[in-house]
Protein backbone atom coordinates (compact mmCIF):
# COMPACT_ATOMS: atom_id res chain seq x y z
CA UNK A 1 0.00 0.00 0.00
CA UNK A 2 2.50 2.11 0.78
CA UNK A 3 6.22 1.16 -0.50
CA UNK A 4 6.17 2.74 -3.91
CA UNK A 5 8.64 5.25 -2.11
CA UNK A 6 10.99 2.46 -2.62
CA UNK A 7 10.83 3.58 -6.07
CA UNK A 8 12.58 5.92 -8.44
CA UNK A 9 12.69 9.49 -7.44
CA UNK A 10 10.92 12.05 -9.78
CA UNK A 11 11.01 16.08 -8.78
CA UNK A 12 7.62 17.54 -7.95
CA UNK A 13 4.90 18.01 -4.63
CA UNK A 14 2.99 15.51 -5.60
CA UNK A 15 5.79 12.63 -6.25
CA UNK A 16 7.17 13.91 -3.19
CA UNK A 17 4.43 12.86 -0.75
CA UNK A 18 5.64 9.09 -1.84
CA UNK A 19 9.39 9.87 -1.95
CA UNK A 20 10.55 12.42 1.06
CA UNK A 21 14.00 11.14 1.16
CA UNK A 22 15.22 11.06 -2.45
CA UNK A 23 14.53 14.96 -2.22
CA UNK A 24 16.45 15.49 1.10
CA UNK A 25 19.83 14.81 -0.66
CA UNK A 26 20.66 18.19 -1.49
CA UNK A 27 19.42 21.54 0.60
CA UNK A 28 16.58 23.32 -0.88
CA UNK A 29 17.01 26.26 -2.89
CA UNK A 30 15.03 29.00 -1.31
CA UNK A 31 13.83 32.20 -3.53
CA UNK A 32 14.87 35.88 -2.08
CA UNK A 33 10.93 36.00 -0.86
CA UNK A 34 11.36 33.55 1.59
CA UNK A 35 12.15 32.78 5.02
CA UNK A 36 13.56 29.45 5.83
CA UNK A 37 14.49 27.53 9.23
CA UNK A 38 15.42 24.00 9.17
CA UNK A 39 15.61 21.48 12.60
CA UNK A 40 13.33 23.04 14.60
CA UNK A 41 12.40 20.77 17.40
CA UNK A 42 8.57 20.64 18.12
CA UNK A 43 8.10 17.84 20.55
CA UNK A 44 10.35 15.61 22.63
CA UNK A 45 8.87 11.80 23.45
CA UNK A 46 10.84 9.29 24.40
CA UNK A 47 13.77 11.51 23.49
CA UNK A 48 13.22 11.61 20.20
CA UNK A 49 13.50 14.59 19.83
CA UNK A 50 11.17 15.74 16.80
CA UNK A 51 12.01 18.24 14.13
CA UNK A 52 10.14 20.71 11.48
CA UNK A 53 11.37 22.95 8.79
CA UNK A 54 9.65 26.07 8.50
CA UNK A 55 8.99 28.20 5.06
CA UNK A 56 7.16 31.50 5.44
CA UNK A 57 6.64 35.00 3.55
CA UNK A 58 9.68 37.27 3.79
CA UNK A 59 7.22 40.48 3.49
CA UNK A 60 4.40 41.33 4.87
CA UNK A 61 3.34 41.44 8.69
CA UNK A 62 0.33 38.56 8.88
CA UNK A 63 -0.49 36.66 10.50
CA UNK A 64 -0.73 34.05 7.74
CA UNK A 65 -2.21 30.93 7.53
CA UNK A 66 -0.80 28.35 7.98
CA UNK A 67 -0.35 24.34 6.31
CA UNK A 68 1.54 21.26 8.00
CA UNK A 69 2.77 18.77 5.72
CA UNK A 70 3.10 15.79 6.37
CA UNK A 71 5.42 12.78 4.64
CA UNK A 72 4.15 9.65 3.69
CA UNK A 73 6.83 6.41 3.48
CA UNK A 74 4.29 3.55 4.66
CA UNK A 75 4.67 4.61 8.53
CA UNK A 76 8.28 2.95 8.23
CA UNK A 77 10.48 5.24 6.32
CA UNK A 78 10.71 8.53 4.66
CA UNK A 79 11.99 12.39 6.12
CA UNK A 80 10.15 15.78 6.45
CA UNK A 81 12.87 17.26 3.85
CA UNK A 82 11.09 15.83 1.56
CA UNK A 83 8.43 18.66 1.63
CA UNK A 84 10.69 21.45 1.55
CA UNK A 85 10.26 22.31 -1.96
CA UNK A 86 6.19 22.43 -1.18
CA UNK A 87 6.14 24.68 1.98
CA UNK A 88 8.67 26.63 -0.15
CA UNK A 89 6.14 27.24 -2.82
CA UNK A 90 3.23 27.45 -0.03
CA UNK A 91 5.30 30.53 1.74
CA UNK A 92 5.86 31.95 -1.86
CA UNK A 93 1.71 31.84 -1.74
CA UNK A 94 1.40 33.82 1.41
CA UNK A 95 1.56 30.51 3.64
CA UNK A 96 3.20 29.78 6.86
CA UNK A 97 4.01 25.93 6.38
CA UNK A 98 5.67 23.42 8.07
CA UNK A 99 7.18 19.98 7.27
CA UNK A 100 7.47 17.81 10.14
CA UNK A 101 9.31 13.97 11.28
CA UNK A 102 7.45 11.98 13.58
CA UNK A 103 7.92 8.82 14.94
CA UNK A 104 8.06 5.40 12.65
CA UNK A 105 7.12 1.55 12.77
CA UNK A 106 7.77 -0.64 13.91
CA UNK A 107 9.50 0.64 16.57
CA UNK A 108 6.76 3.04 17.08
CA UNK A 109 3.50 1.53 16.35
CA UNK A 110 -0.47 3.62 15.76
CA UNK A 111 -0.86 6.21 17.57
CA UNK A 112 2.59 7.36 18.16
CA UNK A 113 2.64 8.91 14.69
CA UNK A 114 -0.88 11.02 15.70
CA UNK A 115 -0.11 12.28 18.63
CA UNK A 116 3.08 13.27 17.43
CA UNK A 117 1.20 15.33 14.16
CA UNK A 118 -0.85 16.93 16.39
CA UNK A 119 1.88 17.78 18.91
CA UNK A 120 3.24 19.74 15.93
CA UNK A 121 -0.29 21.97 14.94
CA UNK A 122 0.21 22.72 18.56
CA UNK A 123 3.39 23.70 18.60
CA UNK A 124 2.44 25.87 15.56
CA UNK A 125 -0.34 27.39 17.55
CA UNK A 126 2.17 28.22 20.71
CA UNK A 127 4.11 29.71 18.23
CA UNK A 128 1.86 31.78 16.02
CA UNK A 129 3.12 34.86 17.04
CA UNK A 130 6.65 34.50 16.55
CA UNK A 131 6.36 32.84 13.02
CA UNK A 132 3.25 35.36 12.15
CA UNK A 133 1.26 32.45 12.14
CA UNK A 134 -3.09 33.29 12.18
CA UNK A 135 -4.55 29.94 14.64
CA UNK A 136 -7.78 30.13 13.45
CA UNK A 137 -6.35 29.60 10.07
CA UNK A 138 -4.45 26.21 10.01
CA UNK A 139 -4.78 23.83 7.32
CA UNK A 140 -2.93 20.17 6.84
CA UNK A 141 -2.09 18.42 4.17
CA UNK A 142 -0.31 14.43 3.38
CA UNK A 143 0.24 11.94 1.22
CA UNK A 144 0.02 8.14 1.60
CA UNK A 145 1.00 7.47 4.86
CA UNK A 146 0.93 11.28 5.42
CA UNK A 147 -2.99 11.31 3.95
CA UNK A 148 -3.68 9.19 6.58
CA UNK A 149 -2.13 11.31 9.34
CA UNK A 150 -3.38 14.89 7.90
CA UNK A 151 -7.22 13.25 7.78
CA UNK A 152 -7.04 12.46 11.48
CA UNK A 153 -6.05 15.46 12.32
CA UNK A 154 -9.05 16.42 10.09
CA UNK A 155 -11.05 14.51 12.04
CA UNK A 156 -10.52 13.84 15.68
CA UNK A 157 -9.91 16.96 17.27
CA UNK A 158 -10.57 17.27 21.25
CA UNK A 159 -10.51 13.17 21.45
CA UNK A 160 -8.54 13.07 24.35
CA UNK A 161 -7.17 9.93 23.40
CA UNK A 162 -5.21 10.88 20.27
CA UNK A 163 -3.52 14.00 21.98
CA UNK A 164 -0.15 12.57 22.87
CA UNK A 165 2.44 14.12 25.81
CA UNK A 166 3.93 16.37 22.86
CA UNK A 167 3.82 19.75 24.87
CA UNK A 168 1.57 22.63 24.48
CA UNK A 169 -1.08 20.97 25.81
CA UNK A 170 -3.18 24.10 26.40
CA UNK A 171 -3.21 24.61 22.54
CA UNK A 172 -6.25 22.89 20.52
CA UNK A 173 -4.69 20.33 17.49
CA UNK A 174 -7.87 20.95 16.01
CA UNK A 175 -7.22 21.78 11.55
CA UNK A 176 -9.26 24.02 9.72
CA UNK A 177 -9.17 21.81 6.44
CA UNK A 178 -7.23 19.24 4.98
CA UNK A 179 -5.88 18.09 1.19
CA UNK A 180 -5.42 14.35 1.62
CA UNK A 181 -3.31 13.05 -1.25
CA UNK A 182 -4.38 9.34 -1.89
CA UNK A 183 -4.26 8.46 1.75
CA UNK A 184 -5.79 5.11 2.77
CA UNK A 185 -9.25 5.50 4.89
CA UNK A 186 -10.36 1.77 5.94
CA UNK A 187 -7.17 -0.34 6.84
CA UNK A 188 -9.38 -3.17 7.18
CA UNK A 189 -10.78 -3.02 3.67
CA UNK A 190 -6.79 -2.90 2.86
CA UNK A 191 -6.22 -6.44 2.02
CA UNK A 192 -6.46 -7.85 -1.29
CA UNK A 193 -6.62 -4.78 -2.62
CA UNK A 194 -2.75 -3.25 -2.11
CA UNK A 195 -0.05 -4.44 -3.42
CA UNK A 196 1.91 -4.21 -0.11
CA UNK A 197 -0.66 -4.01 2.62
CA UNK A 198 -0.03 -7.28 4.13
CA UNK A 199 3.98 -6.35 4.62
CA UNK A 200 2.76 -2.64 6.23
CA UNK A 201 -0.36 -2.69 7.75
CA UNK A 202 1.12 -5.25 10.75
CA UNK A 203 4.11 -3.01 11.41
CA UNK A 204 2.16 -0.19 11.94
CA UNK A 205 -0.60 -1.70 14.06
CA UNK A 206 1.28 -4.69 16.01
CA UNK A 207 -0.48 -7.21 13.87
CA UNK A 208 -2.95 -8.23 10.57
CA UNK A 209 -6.33 -8.12 10.16
CA UNK A 210 -7.17 -11.15 11.70
CA UNK A 211 -4.96 -10.75 15.01
CA UNK A 212 -5.30 -7.09 15.65
CA UNK A 213 -8.99 -5.99 14.16
CA UNK A 214 -9.95 -3.73 16.88
CA UNK A 215 -6.25 -1.53 15.59
CA UNK A 216 -7.26 -1.79 12.41
CA UNK A 217 -10.37 0.21 12.45
CA UNK A 218 -9.51 2.56 15.05
CA UNK A 219 -6.61 3.26 13.14
CA UNK A 220 -9.44 4.20 9.54
CA UNK A 221 -10.39 7.74 9.59
CA UNK A 222 -13.65 6.69 8.12
CA UNK A 223 -14.92 5.22 11.69
CA UNK A 224 -13.93 8.77 13.31
CA UNK A 225 -16.47 10.54 10.38
CA UNK A 226 -18.39 12.95 12.39
CA UNK A 227 -20.73 16.46 11.47
CA UNK A 228 -17.70 18.42 12.93
CA UNK A 229 -15.05 16.92 10.62
CA UNK A 230 -13.00 19.63 8.99
CA UNK A 231 -13.38 20.36 5.31
CA UNK A 232 -11.51 17.76 3.01
CA UNK A 233 -10.38 17.45 -0.79
CA UNK A 234 -8.74 13.92 -1.06
CA UNK A 235 -6.85 13.61 -4.29
CA UNK A 236 -6.45 10.24 -5.73
CA UNK A 237 -6.31 7.68 -8.85
CA UNK A 238 -8.14 5.36 -10.16
CA UNK A 239 -5.00 3.55 -10.93
CA UNK A 240 -3.39 3.27 -7.44
CA UNK A 241 -2.41 -0.31 -6.33
CA UNK A 242 -1.21 0.55 -3.39
CA UNK A 243 -4.00 2.58 -1.55
CA UNK A 244 -7.03 1.90 -4.09
CA UNK A 245 -8.86 4.61 -5.27
CA UNK A 246 -12.56 3.35 -3.72
CA UNK A 247 -10.83 4.32 -0.42
CA UNK A 248 -11.13 7.83 -1.30
CA UNK A 249 -15.12 7.31 -2.08
CA UNK A 250 -15.78 5.73 0.57
CA UNK A 251 -14.24 8.58 2.87
CA UNK A 252 -15.95 11.58 0.86
CA UNK A 253 -19.05 9.72 0.41
CA UNK A 254 -19.22 9.04 4.46
CA UNK A 255 -18.19 12.78 4.83
CA UNK A 256 -20.79 13.96 2.55
CA UNK A 257 -23.34 11.97 4.11
CA UNK A 258 -22.74 13.16 7.75
CA UNK A 259 -22.61 17.08 6.34
CA UNK A 260 -19.53 17.63 6.45
CA UNK A 261 -17.91 19.59 3.06
CA UNK A 262 -15.83 17.19 1.38
CA UNK A 263 -14.60 16.87 -2.50
CA UNK A 264 -12.88 14.22 -4.65
CA UNK A 265 -10.52 14.90 -7.56
CA UNK A 266 -10.50 11.78 -9.64
CA UNK A 267 -7.37 11.76 -11.81
CA UNK A 268 -8.01 8.89 -14.67
CA UNK A 269 -5.61 6.74 -14.85
CA UNK A 270 -3.31 8.02 -12.47
CA UNK A 271 -1.26 5.52 -10.47
CA UNK A 272 0.38 6.08 -6.31
CA UNK A 273 2.61 8.87 -6.82
CA UNK A 274 1.77 11.36 -9.76
CA UNK A 275 3.63 12.36 -13.04
CA UNK A 276 3.34 14.84 -15.20
CA UNK A 277 0.11 16.20 -15.96
CA UNK A 278 -1.33 14.56 -13.27
CA UNK A 279 0.88 16.09 -10.50
CA UNK A 280 0.10 19.52 -12.19
CA UNK A 281 -3.04 18.69 -11.71
CA UNK A 282 -2.66 18.20 -8.21
CA UNK A 283 -0.89 20.85 -7.20
CA UNK A 284 -2.97 23.10 -8.66
CA UNK A 285 -5.93 21.61 -6.82
CA UNK A 286 -4.23 21.71 -3.65
CA UNK A 287 -3.06 25.27 -3.83
CA UNK A 288 -6.25 26.72 -4.97
CA UNK A 289 -8.31 24.42 -2.37
CA UNK A 290 -6.37 25.98 0.39
CA UNK A 291 -6.37 29.77 -0.75
CA UNK A 292 -10.14 29.07 -0.85
CA UNK A 293 -10.33 27.67 2.66
CA UNK A 294 -8.05 29.38 4.30
CA UNK A 295 -7.47 33.21 2.60
CA UNK A 296 -8.80 35.82 3.78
Amino acid sequence: MFSFWKRCGIAGISVACLMPFVAAQTPPVVPDDVKFEAGIEYANPDDQHLMLNIARPKTGDGPFPAIVCIHGGGFRAGKREGYDGLIIRLAQKGFVAMTVSYRLAPKYQFPAAVHDTKAAVRWARANAAKYQIDPARIGTTGGSAGGHLAQFLALTAGVAEFEGTGGNAKESSAVACVVNVYGPSDFTKSYGKSVDAAEVLPLFLGGNLETHRKQHLKASPLYWVTPNAAPTLCIHGTEDKYVAHEQAVWLVDKLKASGADAELLTLEGAGHGFKGKDAETSDAALFAYFAKMLKK
